[in-house]
């Protein structure tokens, strides 16, 4: 099989059982350490709930990662610019951000809308944005260089999180990552494999190495990059609180005089 990311020939790794019932091969690319699926002919049974019910995590790694962003964007990007969440789920992330203070706004074409209505990013606007999170979606990429590509057309810099691919590539019974009861995950990166779609959208990668990941034209420093991700643990959030405004009750102003 072909690297979706390199083009260049994948050897198959072992099989799995997907959604409980799929025998299914997975490949890696020895080039750039890619690891894929067969093409993934199940995805319409994997997304007939489109947030899966196993991930019981949702909430808790909203909230954590709202933290870590936070910090990314207050100390390396303009805090008073305009940001958007692609892929947003349900919207807690976006609510999450602008409770916080920043002008967060939705995206997700795929899932409704619960908790951030009212603030659905308009790309007619014309508005520019800042910068764009897409948290724990480019492992459900189907073709990542191309989605990849329609993400930055919302911006040049992109905050991610995915599970870094260990080095040792682990059995299918040996990693949740690969969310095979759910059947939604088909794409799974290295840092090899990250750097490699940077360097073909002439970014640069920063990463904490392990789930949070940025690529930007902006030249940063990579080890203040995860000294700030490290020092959200250290009051660098509490910091951040108390500068910020947070836009819970001007929102709900906003949203209760709208017609």
């Amino acid at each position: 099989m072909i690297c979706k990311i390199c083009g260049q020939e994948s050897r198959a790794v072992f099989r799995a059982k997907v959604l409980g019932r799929h025998d299914v091969q997975y490949f890696h690319c020895p080039s750039c350490r890619f690891l894929q699926t067969a093409e993934p002919y199940w995805l319409e049974q994997a997304y007939s709930n489109v947030i899966n019910a196993q991930d019981t995590g949702l909430l808790a790694r909203n909230s954590d990662l709202s933290r870590r962003v936070a910090v990314i964007l207050y100390f390396l990007f303009d805090r008073k610019s305009f940001f958007v969440d692609y892929a947003g789920g349900y919207g807690v992330f976006t609510r999450l951000m602008r409770d916080i203070g920043f002008n967060f706004y939705w995206n997700d074409p795929l899932c409704p809308n619960l908790f951030a209505k009212g603030f659905e990013w308009d790309p007619v606007t014309g508005r520019p944005v800042e910068a764009v999170t897409c948290l724990e979606a480019f492992e459900h990429f189907v073709q990542p260089r191309e989605d990849l590509a329609k993400v930055l057309t919302v911006s040049r810099t992109v905050i991610f999180s995915t599970q870094l691919l260990p080095h040792e590539i682990p059995e299918p019974a040996d990693w949740w990552y690969y969310g095979l009861n759910h059947g939604q995950h088909i794409s799974f990166y290295s840092l090899q494999t990250l750097a490699h779609l940077a360097a073909q959208n002439n970014l640069r990668l920063y990463s904490n190495r392990r789930n949070l990941h940025l690529m930007t034209e902006k030249k940063l420093s990579p080890s203040k990059f995860r000294l700030l991700l490290k020092g959200t643990n250290r009051g660098l959030f509490r910091f951040i609180s108390k500068r910020m405004s947070s836009r819970t009750f001007d929102d709900m102003t906003r949203l209760d005089c709208a017609p």
